[in-house]
C-alpha cells in the first residue's frame, strides 16, 4: 500500500476529516488533500508527527513494510520482556483466551483476558473489567482488588451489593469501616442493622471484649433479625456474619 492510500485509510479509521488531521499536524486541509491524492508528500518532520499520531512506524506509513499487530507489539516490547498469546478460537467475536503481559501497558481483550488492562468474562490485570475481575482496580459481578467495584466485591476499598474490605460500602458490608443500606459489620459500622465496636443504625449490636463477638442473647436476637429483615441476603454472607460474631 502506498503512502497516500495508507494515510487515507488511517485518517478514516479514526473518523477524522482532512481538516481535523491537518489541525493535528499543523497544516491546512488542502495540504492533507494533496498528500492523499499523491500530489505531494510530507517532509520528514511531518512524517514523524503522523507516525506518532497513528502509532505506527514510518516504514509502514510510507508503505515499505506492512506491519501486523504481532510485529507492532514486538517492536514496542522485545520478546524476552513481553509475551502475547491470542487463541484462534473465538466466541462473540472475541478470542477465547488473550494473554498480553510484559513491560508497559499491555491490553488484553477476550473471554479470558490477562494483561495490564484486561477486559473479558474472566479478567486479570492491574485494571480489570469483567464478569469475574481480579486486579489492583477491579470491576465486575465478582471483583477482587485493592479497589473493587461490582456485585460481590473484596478489596482494600470495596463498593458493591456485598462488599468486604478495609473500607466497605454496599447493601451488605463487612470491613474495618462498613457502610451499608441493610447490614454493616465492622470496627465502625453504619446501616439499618449495624454490628461492631462503634455502631449507628436502626438495630445496633455492640461487640464485646474488643473482639468481634456478641453475647449469646445478642447473637440470638441478631440471628432472628437477619431472617426477618434480610430474607434475600445470600446464605453464605449471612453465615459469614453469624460466624464472625458468634460468642465462643
Amino acid at each position: 500500500m502506498k503512502f497516500y492510500e495508507k494515510l487515507t485509510e488511517l485518517r478514516k479509521s479514526r473518523g477524522w476529516s482532512q481538516e481535523q488531521l491537518g489541525e493535528a499536524v499543523g497544516v491546512s486541509r488542502q495540504t492533507v488533500s494533496k498528500w492523499e491524492l499523491g500530489l505531494t508528500t510530507p517532509e520528514m518532520e511531518k512524517l514523524i508527527e503522523l507516525s506518532d499520531i497513528f502509532e505506527i512506524s514510518i516504514d509502514e506509513l510510507v508503505g515499505k513494510r506492512e506491519q501486523t499487530p504481532e510485529t507492532a507489539a514486538a517492536e514496542k516490547c522485545p520478546q524476552r520482556y513481553c509475551y502475547e498469546y491470542k487463541s484462534k478460537a473465538s466466541l462473540f467475536g472475541l478470542p477465547l483466551v488473550h494473554i498480553n503481559v510484559g513491560l508497559g501497558v499491555r491490553r488484553a481483550k477476550g473471554i479470558i483476558a490477562v494483561g495490564t488492562i484486561a477486559t473479558g468474562l474472566v479478567s486479570l490485570g492491574a485494571v480489570s473489567l469483567g464478569l469475574l475481575a481480579f486486579g489492583a482496580l477491579a470491576a465486575g459481578l465478582l471483583a477482587l482488588g485493592a479497589f473493587a467495584f461490582g456485585g460481590i466485591t473484596l478489596g482494600g476499598f470495596s463498593v458493591g451489593v456485598v462488599a468486604i474490605g478495609g473500607v466497605a460500602v454496599g447493601v451488605y458490608s463487612i470491613g474495618g469501616l462498613a457502610l451499608a443500606a441493610n447490614v454493616a459489620l465492622g470496627g465502625a459500622a453504619k446501616g439499618e442493622i449495624a454490628i461492631g465496636d462503634a455502631v449507628s443504625g436502626k438495630y445496633t449490636f455492640e461487640t464485646i471484649n474488643d473482639s468481634m463477638t456478641l453475647t449469646k442473647e445478642a447473637y440470638d436476637e441478631l440471628k432472628i433479625l437477619l431472617d426477618e429483615k434480610t430474607p434475600k441476603l445470600f446464605s453464605f454472607v449471612k453465615e459469614i456474619i453469624l460466624t464472625a460474631v458468634k460468642n465462643r
